[in-house]
């Protein structure tokens, strides 16, 4: 039993077995084969004996026993030289599979108890060499997110830090009696809750888009409409800090199926993002214009534009190219994020482009337009 069930978990084994059995079936059918030509063979031999007028059954006799001594003879050297080819093909083919399988194997083990560093050898060109690209594509992939994940972690708690901060500070000084019992003291504390608010409340729309859970009701919808109520809330933000907010919207857009208040969510992401890097007397433009079947949306700023080194990252969980800047706005960091993910959700895509820093960025993303 033992013997049966290493035999069920040693893929060399199974190899060597699968080798020596073809061995056996074809030394037994050369072994048939050989049996059932030999008396046609000693039959066609005897028949020439007796042709030229050899009459002797004792020579008849030892020749058929020296016939089938050969045959069998060359039948065990056969055999012999087989298991001997049989082993070595067991053993190089043992090699050339099961030491890249056992190195994933015990890489996948390393990576399960949290060494996500871990990679392997691509041993060739063929179907193992592809699976070992896969499995360092995948380990990378689980490095990747497990790096996002502690980022996430240490970003959350920083970004609340702040305020918990400013709040314990304040209550400090109104018990302390340092800060006087006046609606402005209050009112900064308001301030310091709903950046929290908003904080938990873009996670959890972080935390869903990413998920795939957000549920689109979708419907044909005046996009030309959609930004100029967007550019309407915001509208007041932009004149307190004397950023001029352009549009150049055409009529006659066409319509698409779309989520209004999760695309509503886009552009003010979107126009809020520009409004935060453009300083005062600056400008942002929003445009907008079919082609090829989609319809395109543009957000362009004045603002401090993007270096090349940040451009990759733009759309991560709290990346800032101007940290200080962004939380001094009020921004969570996630808001790019959240927008490219409900954009993707629509069928579209987004994506950032900047001449370089001081230059001014634009947002730039399409939703497909209905046949």
């Amino acid at each position: 039993m033992k013997s049966l069930n290493l035999l069920r978990r040693r893929l060399g084994w199974k190899l060597f077995l699968s080798y020596l059995l073809v061995l056996i079936i074809g030394v037994v059918v050369l072994d048939v084969t050989a049996e059932l030509q030999t008396p046609r063979v000693l039959s066609r031999n005897i028949t020439t004996l007796q042709a030229m007028e050899v009459d002797n059954p004792a020579l008849v006799a030892d020749l058929e026993a020296h016939l089938q001594q050969a045959v069998h003879d060359q039948l065990l050297i056969a055999t012999l030289a087989g298991i001997i080819a049989a082993i070595a093909a067991s053993l190089f083919t043992t090699r050339r599979i099961l030491l890249p399988i056992q190195a994933m194997t015990h890489a996948s083990q390393r990576i399960s108890a949290g060494d996500y560093h871990e990679r392997i050898d691509a041993p060739s060109q063929d179907e193992l060499g592809e699976w070992a690209t896969s499995f360092n594509q995948m380990a990378e992939a689980l490095e990747r997110t497990e790096r996002r994940r502690l980022e996430l972690i240490g970003d959350v708690a920083h970004e609340l830090r702040t305020p918990l901060s400013g709040i314990k500070s304040s209550l400090e000084g109104l018990v302390d009696g340092v800060l006087p019992y006046e609606p402005d003291t209050f009112l900064g504390l308001q301030r310091e809750v709903s950046r929290m608010q908003r904080l938990v409340h873009d996670l959890a729309d972080l935390s869903r888009v990413e998920a795939g859970q957000v549920r689109l009701e979708l419907r044909p919808v005046d996009f030309g409409e959609l930004i100029n109520a967007a550019a309407a809330r915001l509208h007041s933000q932009f004149e307190d800090k004397d950023v001029t907010l352009c549009l150049d919207v055409p009529q006659g857009l066409p319509r698409v199926a779309v989520d209004t208040n999760r695309m509503t969510q886009v552009l003010l992401n979107l126009l809020g993002n520009s409004l935060h890097y453009t300083p005062s007397g600056g400008q942002v433009g929003v445009r907008a214009w079919a082609e090829r079947g989609e319809l395109a949306v543009a957000v362009q700023d004045s603002g401090i534009g993007i270096a090349p080194e940040h451009m990759p990252h733009i759309f991560e969980r709290f990346y800032r190219v101007d940290k200080s800047r962004s939380r001094a706005g009020g921004g969570s960091g996630i808001g790019l994020t959240i927008a490219q993910h409900l954009v993707e959700a629509h069928g579209g895509h987004l994506w950032a482009a900047s001449p370089g820093p001081g230059q001014g960025s634009t947002f730039t993303f399409t939703l497909p337009r209905p046949e």
